[in-house]
Order: C-alpha cells, then sequence, then structure tokens
C-alpha cells in the first residue's frame, strides 16, 4: 500500500507523519521481524457475491473455520509475536457473531484493529460497539456510485447499505476508509467516487488495482490498458494534490501496485528534484511489495498465507504451530524467495532500474495471469523507457538506481509508507 497522501507532504519539506499511532511504517529489514500487518480472513460467509473477491465468498460459513477460542488464541498468539495491527476481514466478518468481542480481545491484547467490511451489514449499534470494543478503523468497499456498485458487487441496494454502513461508522467515531478497486467496469466513477468520498468526510481513500485471485481470475478482461491505469492513478495524484492545497484532513493511498509509488517519484522528479528524492529514499527504505515480509495473512480455517491474495499457497496451521513459528521458518520456500526476490525476477522486472523502489510489484498477479510467479508483473503501467529496459544496462549496473548505500530509512519517511 502507498500513501500517496504522506509522500506529498514530503514536497513541503515536511515529515509526511500524520501523528496516528496505527499509521503503516517503514518496512523492517527483510525477513528478520514480524509482518506488521496481519489479515484473518474470519469467515467465508459473506452476504454479497461481488465479482472480484479474492476470497471466493458464499452464502454459508464454511464448517472448519477457526471457533471463537481458537480465534482468540490466535489473537494472542499474533500479540506475542510482535504483529502490530490486525484487520478482520471475511467473507463478511460482521456474520461472525462473535466478532466484536474478537476486535474487544485483539484491541485489549494491544493490537491496533480495523474492520474491512462491505459495510451493508454495519448498522449504527454496531459501529458503536465496535468504537467501544477499541476498533480504530473501518474500511467499507464502494466500487462505483448507485447501479455501477450494485452490479459490481452482485446485490441490488448495495450501493445505499455500503453508504449508510459507512456514515454509521463515522458517526460512531471510528476512522473511515473508503475502498475501490479499479476496473475496466468501475474505473468510469473513480473521480464520482472520489467525490463521494470528500463530500461524506471520509478520511482515507484506498484505490486498489485488481489481482486476479479467487472469483477474480475470470476477469482478466476488466483489466485497463498500461496508459489506461496510468492515467488512472495519475488522477489520484491530482485528486490528492488538489486535497493538500486545499488543506483537507484526508488521505489517498494505492494498492497491489508498487508502480505507483515510481511514477510519483517520476512525476516530482520533474519539477522539484529535492523533493523527489526524500520520496526515492522513502521508497527505497520501504523496499517495494510487502508480501511475505510485512504482511501477511490467516484465512478462516488457521492457514498462514504470504498475503491474502496468495490463498493457494499455504505457509502452515495456526492450529499445529505458532504464527512466529511458521512465519520464522528458514526453510519455507515461498517465504525465502519472496524475501530474496531481486535474484529471482525475470522479464521486464529483471531489468528495471526501478526494482529496487517496487519490489519487482506482485508477484502473485505474475502467476496467476502468466503461470509464473517470477514474471514480469502485468499490472506495471510504466513504460519501458521509463524502466530502463531498452537501455542494455545489466541488472548489476542498473541497481544503484534505486538503492544507494545511504539509504537507511530517513526520519521524515517513518510513516509515509505502509
Amino acid at each position: 500500500m502507498l500513501n500517496v497522501t504522506r509522500l506529498m507532504r514530503l514536497e513541503d519539506g515536511g515529515s509526511g507523519d500524520a501523528g496516528d499511532p496505527a499509521a503503516p511504517r517503514a518496512l523492517p529489514a527483510r525477513g528478520t521481524r514480524p509482518p506488521a500487518v496481519v489479515v484473518w480472513n474470519t469467515t467465508r460467509q459473506c452476504n454479497l457475491r461481488c465479482r472480484h473477491c479474492y476470497a471466493a465468498a458464499a452464502a454459508t460459513a464454511a464448517p472448519d473455520e477457526l471457533t471463537t477460542a481458537e480465534g482468540r488464541a490466535l489473537i494472542e498468539d499474533l500479540a506475542r509475536s510482535g504483529v502490530a495491527s490486525l484487520v478482520l476481514s471475511g467473507g463478511e466478518p460482521l456474520l461472525r457473531r462473535d466478532l466484536v468481542g474478537l476486535a474487544r480481545h485483539a484491541a485489549a491484547a494491544g493490537l491496533h484493529v480495523a474492520l474491512s467490511t462491505g459495510g451493508t451489514l454495519l448498522d449504527a449499534p454496531t459501529a458503536r460497539a465496535l468504537a467501544a470494543a477499541g476498533v480504530e478503523y473501518v474500511g467499507v468497499s464502494i466500487d462505483g456510485i448507485g447501479r455501477r456498485h450494485d452490479r459490481v458487487r452482485g446485490v441490488a441496494g448495495g450501493f445505499d447499505g455500503a453508504l449508510a454502513g459507512l456514515r454509521h461508522a463515522r458517526d460512531a467515531g471510528l476512522r473511515t476508509g473508503l475502498r475501490f478497486t479499479l476496473t475496466r467496469t468501475t474505473r468510469p466513477d473513480l473521480e464520482p467516487v472520489l467525490d463521494l468520498m470528500e463530500a461524506e468526510r471520509v478520511d482515507r481513500g484506498y484505490v486498489s488495482h485488481l489481482v486476479y485471485v479467487g472469483r477474480a481470475r475470470r476477469l482478466s478482461g476488466e483489466a485497463l490498458s498500461r496508459r489506461e491505469t496510468r492515467a488512472a492513478v495519475e488522477a489520484v495524484f491530482d485528486r490528492a494534490e488538489a486535497w493538500r492545497r486545499r488543506r483537507l484532513d484526508a488521505e489517498l493511498v494505492t494498492g497491489n501496485s508498487d508502480a505507483d509509488g515510481v511514477a510519483l517519484w517520476l512525476r516530482l522528479r520533474g519539477r522539484d528534484a529535492a523533493a523527489a528524492e526524500r520520496v526515492r529514499r522513502c521508497l527505497a527504505a520501504r523496499g517495494g511489495n510487502a508480501t511475505g515480509v510485512a504482511i501477511a495473512s490467516v484465512d478462516r480455517r488457521g492457514d498462514v498465507h504470504p498475503d491474502q491474495f496468495w490463498p493457494h499457497a499455504s505457509l502452515g496451521s495456526v492450529r499445529e504451530q505458532s504464527f512466529g513459528e511458521i512465519w520464522g521458518d528458514p526453510r519455507e520456500p515461498l517465504l525465502a524467495a519472496l524475501r530474496d526476490r531481486r535474484r529471482h525476477l525475470r522479464g521486464r522486472c529483471a531489468g528495471c532500474a526501478h526494482v529496487a523502489l517496487c519490489g519487482g510489484g506482485s508477484r502473485v498477479r505474475a502467476e496467476a495471469l502468466l503461470g509464473d510467479p517470477w514474471a514480469a508483473d502485468p499490472g506495471c503501467h510504466l513504460t519501458d523507457a521509463e524502466i530502463g529496459v531498452t537501455s542494455g544496462r545489466t541488472g548489476d549496473e542498473i541497481e544503484g538506481d534505486g538503492l544507494r548505500a545511504d539509504d537507511a530509512a530517513p526520519r521524515e519517511c517513518a510513516s509515509a509508507g505502509p
């Protein structure tokens, strides 16, 4: 996840730190620490039928889901392991009757707790209960205005329900987020959704690039062209700049495409070299894609994954081992490769001048669309000229273009990136 707003604050010479104790931080050294964020997909059950659901949720819960006692044990395990933040997701997590209790247990264990929801089940009493339990942030998915959202989410009235849920969360004093997945179907409503975010005083807007797992495996035709994707990303940058000029207290972030960070750096480099250098150093300190490094997921049955988009790759089960043992196992080949991914990259990513900034992008998207997790990320919107692949330089020669010897994490970007 790339926090565009905080990185843009560096152009003003500021720290980019919004003072949020739950703010994402610069990545730790790869493979040496627990992930900063764990996404727990608490249930398969969902009341929506979203076309792009990475979890392939269903109308009923699965019989092998973690029980309340197992969920509490997982939470304690994550806290002991040093995990900072827990995202309660699904399916639709609000369909778990024990959700508020689990959230309360997580907050009491010292975890920053967030909720990822379709929003339609989030009524006012539930929002107040979540706030009282210690939930800090609620993200609601809105993929268009009115019927477009309903078409994507598969349920009539879904937009009105999601918007009502967002308002209930805001009115309960919770920090709110609006999540939008960028596809060919949703692209026409990107700007209107950002308008909605401003009108509803949402704290954070999250624009996610599509990852082709779960039901989204059937959506390769929804992919935007490289040029169309870049135009959408630049539209997000434009809006973030406009809000910054107007001093609106709202953030814009993008996800599932670390090329966005490079695009932002290139944009700033053309007008403010000093600011661009600060951004470049922050991106280098982050290291790009955090899968298997600073983010992990636990599915409904307790299997651990490199992130929520790798449901087909289980690293182990918390029913059999502690989370820390699974995450720290040096013999786990996928984790080892993800933590040393640059030596495995092929195609455009292997020769990219900015691989130290993006980390090679989404490996699971490459696997889903090309059958090879180390192939070039098909979602990268940078041109060959921008990444230097036409120059004929080798990977060793271009390594210094992204990561330099003095690129220890600068103090000013401590919370500028996830």
